[in-house]
């Protein structure tokens, strides 16, 4: 799986499409007042992939790594 969350020797931490969900819905829900009440209804969204996020997005949130989840950028 490309966007697999690696360690940093290669071996995948995310083994499975369900914990890459898992990672994302609870990034995504952790800015929420209610945490516990939008991490499910997040993963509910990705699952099936009714609702799929960027590459830099699912590679990114949950992680430790400082990098940006912004997929696009406008110059000028």
């Amino acid at each position: 799986m490309k966007y697999r969350l690696k360690s940093p020797d290669g071996r995948p931490v995310d083994k499975t499409i369900d914990d890459t969900w898992n990672r994302v819905a609870g990034a995504l829900a952790a800015k929420e007042a209610d945490p516990e009440v939008w991490t499910p209804r997040f993963k509910d969204a990705l699952t099936g992939f009714k609702f799929l996020p960027a590459g830099r997005i699912i590679s990114g949130a949950g992680t430790e790594r400082m990098v940006t989840l912004f997929n696009c950028f406008v110059m000028g």
